[in-house]
């Protein structure tokens, strides 16, 4: 899957880019929309925590630091004496999850509070009024998606094509 986003001037075009997004089989729980705080979406799907925030990117990033450092305590913790090697296992495998699991949480927490980096760049946009609409489609059909729109809706800005995004947001 990959993300496409729409920079839509109003809330009437906004509902034409959607309803083509739906007329080209891209499900509605696949396209999200934006717009400045206290404007009413009326219909429109709008984007949730998930999308809005950095919650996802953060917990993938505190894994890994978390992982790592409990891997190098681990690997320290055997290297001292006296371990036995049944022990050691425990102790490595213990540090590294416990450390991934703390380092996910922690990264999520801060995650969950900081603005979704990819909307960052559109939020003098929104604030002005206009709407970010987004939606996840499948590789082999964001050509096929852009032109659909270009074509049928000539007000619309298509700002961007993420190379890649998560799997559950």
């Amino acid at each position: 899957m990959r993300r496409i986003y729409f920079l839509v001037p109003d809330i009437n075009i906004t509902k034409r880019v959607v309803n083509e997004l739906l007329l080209a089989r891209i499900e509605e729980k696949h396209i999200h929309v934006l717009a400045k705080r206290g404007t009413p979406l009326e219909e429109l799907p709008e984007a949730n925590l998930l999308q809005k925030t950095d919650f996802v990117p953060a917990v993938q990033q505190g894994l890994a630091v978390g992982g790592s450092t409990g891997l190098l305590a681990g690997l320290v913790a055997v290297a001292l004496p006296p371990t036995a090697p049944v022990i050691a296992g425990g102790i490595l495998l213990a540090t590294t999850v416990v450390s991934a699991g703390l380092g996910a949480w922690i990264s999520g927490m801060i995650g969950v509070s900081t603005a979704n980096r990819r909307i960052k760049e559109f939020e003098n946009a929104i604030e002005a009024g206009h709407f970010l609409v987004f939606a996840d489609v499948p590789t082999d059909r964001v050509g096929e998606i852009e032109e659909r729109i270009k074509q049928h809706i000539g007000e619309v800005e298509i700002e961007t094509t993420e190379p890649k995004i998560p799997a559950f947001p």
